[in-house]
């Protein structure tokens, strides 16, 4: 057995310049949907990009994801095709207003961007019983869902851009990329180099939602009575 104790150190708070460069990767991540070069990721940076990735908790430390590269032209417009599909028939779902507003939306950077990241969660990672999902089995998912964030965190600060992609069959997407049915996928993500990224979230500057106010999202104890779910 490990000696847990010379495992562990001081959990002192990081230094102002360090916690500001923490804070400013967060306030500064954007999803980048269509301004992608097409210059290439150099190897060291990508493979910082994955390390951060892998070093997310994850439940029982089952570390249920994988990271599939996707750099083939041919594959990537395979992909778009999916999309394409996707995003025609999503369009028609909302009102008229809102549908010519979507439809002006450039909602994905699959061919413009030189490497797609497909992240997924394989389910029997961990054996049949993993510690923190006996009562809660969603949780390797959400800790899949921790390792993008701090994929797309890690991107930002090396001045890498990256969009997720959202609008797809699930089925068709795990045909294509010849995914197991006990492997679930996660996110389908963009990835290259950007010249410029919008001061704030481009849904936001568009007119399509604004952000909530903090006040609105934070309560105390238990959920207020007079307030409803928005």
């Amino acid at each position: 057995m490990s000696d847990t104790k010379s495992s562990l150190k001081p959990a002192a708070g990081f230094s102002e310049a360090e916690r500001d460069a923490v804070y400013k990767a967060i306030f500064n991540r954007r999803d980048v949907r269509d301004q992608f070069l097409p210059d290439p990721v150099a190897p060291g940076v990508l493979d910082r990009i994955l390390t951060a990735a892998h070093h997310a908790p994850s439940v029982g430390f089952s570390q249920p994801w994988s990271f599939l590269l996707i750099r083939s032209i041919e594959r990537r417009r395979q992909v778009h095709d999916l999309f394409t599909i996707a995003n025609e028939e999503a369009a028609d779902r909302f009102p008229d207003e809102q549908a010519k507003l979507y439809q002006s939306l450039k909602l994905e950077g699959i061919l413009k961007a030189p490497l797609n990241i497909c992240v997924t969660c394989d389910r029997t990672r961990g054996g049949k019983v993993v510690l923190g999902r006996t009562h809660n089995p969603e949780m390797d998912l959400y800790s899949t869902v921790c390792a993008v964030q701090n994929m797309w965190l890690a991107a930002r600060a090396e001045g890498v851009g990256m969009g997720w992609v959202s609008i797809y069959k699930h089925d068709a997407l795990r045909e294509l990329l010849n995914i197991p049915d006990h492997v679930q996928i996660i996110a389908y993500l963009c990835v290259g180099h950007v010249e410029e990224l919008y001061e704030r979230p481009e849904l936001e500057v568009k007119g399509w939602a604004d952000r909530l106010a903090i006040e609105d999202i934070v309560h105390d104890e238990v959920w207020p009575a007079d307030k409803p779910d928005k």
